[in-house]
């Protein structure tokens, strides 16, 4: 396609001028034809039987790619009638074209028969039309130029099979494209799916917890944190699954659609999380205007998952701290704890962690590399640096 729209029609490395390709017919009937008249003149067709003979041997030539064998039959009978009759023609040479084709389209056993039906056939032509004494000399020309021409069609018989084999292979290797950019579409989903839905089901737990221990007074307003912390991680849920389809008629009131979260709402997120029981400071240098929206989601949802993790494994009372650096061409993101977590270690202590695998999946896809373990004297780190222009 040109830069002005246009499409182009015709074959892969035709000229421009060329509306498209030549019909397979058409263009053997044009063979058939300049063959004929350049083979047609004064001393060379002298009466009718000659005529006929001429035309037996060349018009055939028409169908020589839709019947290749039958053409080559009926040239090779006119070559013989003309050998009987002893009538000699230029327009011998459609033997050699029919050949090359019945080398180049047909079977391999049709192929050797139609050669040694034409060296049979150049033989015999030496044998009555060679000058005296050039009989070896004249055999040897035509049957030299007999294996030209079936070497020829082998040839075009190869490179069809190696272009056929390379379309197969560049379809093979399309399907195979198609087959990892879904299995990645995928895995991208999942990892919306299980940051959104892991954070907001455990800020629902903490607050659900801190509701058994909470005044009447207070209750209230722990109940209203939790329905705000379900609607939004429902909210999350349709926007990750909205990501599978496009939104239909009966789609809710288009949470799906909305721009996704970035570093603007890490405020709101960190607000959350604190009326779930972790203290949370968040500190944002620089300015997050210039950093791509798929870097921002991936900045939102690395602290998020930190965050989640410091408040499922974190003693009560724990306290985070998540600092955002956005400079030209890198993004920093830490997130520290001051708890300590129980058992063997934070990643292994409650869950899969399916968690900080899906934040090295998300922070390799900008070039960062995550880098999740404990603090001297206790208490959990997350740093990544991030480059926005380095997404795929």
């Amino acid at each position: 396609m040109t830069g002005t729209g246009a499409v182009r029609t015709g074959p892969p490395g035709a000229p421009a001028w060329l509306p498209g390709r030549v019909p397979p017919l058409v263009a053997d009937a044009a063979l058939a034809a300049a063959l004929f008249l350049v083979t047609l003149g004064p001393g060379r067709v002298a009466d009718g039987t000659g005529l006929a003979l001429q035309t037996a041997l060349v018009l055939p030539l028409v169908w020589r790619r839709r019947a290749p064998r039958a053409a080559f039959g009926v040239i090779a009978a006119a070559a013989l009638a003309q050998w009987l009759l002893g009538v000699q023609l230029p327009a011998d040479a459609a033997l050699l074209v029919a050949l090359g084709t019945v080398s180049a389209r047909a079977s391999y056993r049709s192929a050797w028969a139609a050669g040694l039906v034409a060296v049979a056939g150049a033989v015999l032509a030496a044998a009555r039309w060679a000058p005296e004494g050039r009989f070896l000399a004249s055999a040897a020309a035509m049957t030299a130029a007999v294996a030209a021409s079936a070497l020829l069609g082998a040839n075009a018989r190869i490179r069809r099979a190696a272009r056929a084999e390379r379309l197969a292979w560049l379809e093979r290797d399309r399907d195979e494209r198609e087959r990892r950019a879904v299995e990645e579409e995928r895995a991208r989903i999942a990892r919306e799916l299980h940051d959104s839905v892991t954070h907001g089901l455990s800020v629902v737990v903490a607050l659900a917890d801190a509701l058994g221990h909470a005044q009447p007074a207070d209750a209230s307003a722990v109940t209203a944190r939790i329905a705000e912390t379900g609607r939004q991680a429902l909210s999350d849920m349709r926007r990750a699954l909205g990501l599978l389809q496009d939104a239909g008629p009966d789609a809710g009131p288009g949470d799906e659609r909305r721009s996704p979260p970035g570093i603007g709402q890490l405020g709101a997120l960190c607000e959350r999380m604190e009326a779930a029981g972790l203290v949370t400071r968040l500190r944002v240098d620089g300015e997050a205007a210039g950093v791509p929206a798929a870097a921002q989601l991936t900045v939102h949802r690395l602290v998020q998952e930190s965050l989640t993790n410091a408040l499922r494994h974190a003693p009560q009372g724990s306290r985070a701290e998540v600092r955002v650096s956005c400079a030209p061409g890198a993004v920093t993101v830490e997130v520290t704890d001051d708890g300590r977590a129980a058992g063997t270690g934070r990643p292994g202590s409650a869950g899969s962690g399916r968690g900080l695998t899906g934040m090295g999946e998300r922070a390799a896809a900008f070039g960062g590399v995550l880098e999740a373990g404990p603090r001297p004297g206790g208490g959990w780190r997350v740093f990544v640096r991030l480059d926005p222009g380095g997404a795929p």
